[in-house]
């Protein structure tokens, strides 16, 4: 009995810290250099000034990405992260689209400029998917597996 008890506790840690764990799927995003994609359809939202942060939050359909960016000025609004097509060596981008404020506002702290957006991304489309990329205007960030 405690044999069997020391296997089935020892094969846990494998498990745990395995591939297979779809806790395991990505890690920390990183900084990274943007990435040049073709002409796509035109969307009248500009990209965040700067991603700040992302994260890929698994679940057990799939995986929430979510990120902050960092915009000129306060009131910028409809934020968005836009899916592009995953290319052939599985890369996944995210566009993250804004849109501006209609009256001048006031540029303020840095806080309280960032805004959030995420998106929900089901195992069926992270099947091929090895890296994902949340680009902002100057910069972005990215998470593999």
């Amino acid at each position: 009995m405690s044999l069997s008890l020391a296997l089935a506790v020892g094969g846990c840690a494998r498990v745990r810290s395995s591939k297979l764990n779809p806790f395991n799927w990505f890690g920390r995003s990183e900084p990274r250099e943007q990435v040049a994609l073709p002409a796509a359809p035109q969307d009248a939202r500009n990209l965040v000034g700067e991603v700040v942060s992302m994260a890929v939050e698994p679940l057990p359909t799939g995986a929430i990405v979510r990120a902050t960016g960092r915009t000129p000025t306060q009131g910028w609004w409809n934020a968005e992260l836009v899916a592009q097509p995953v290319t052939e060596n599985g890369l996944l981008v995210l566009e993250f689209r804004i849109l501006p404020p209609v009256t001048r506002t006031d540029v303020n702290l840095p806080q309280s400029r960032e805004v959030t957006a995420a998106l929900s991304l089901s195992q069926r489309k992270l099947e091929n998917v090895r890296e994902i990329v949340v680009q902002g205007q100057s910069n972005a960030r990215s998470s593999r597996r």
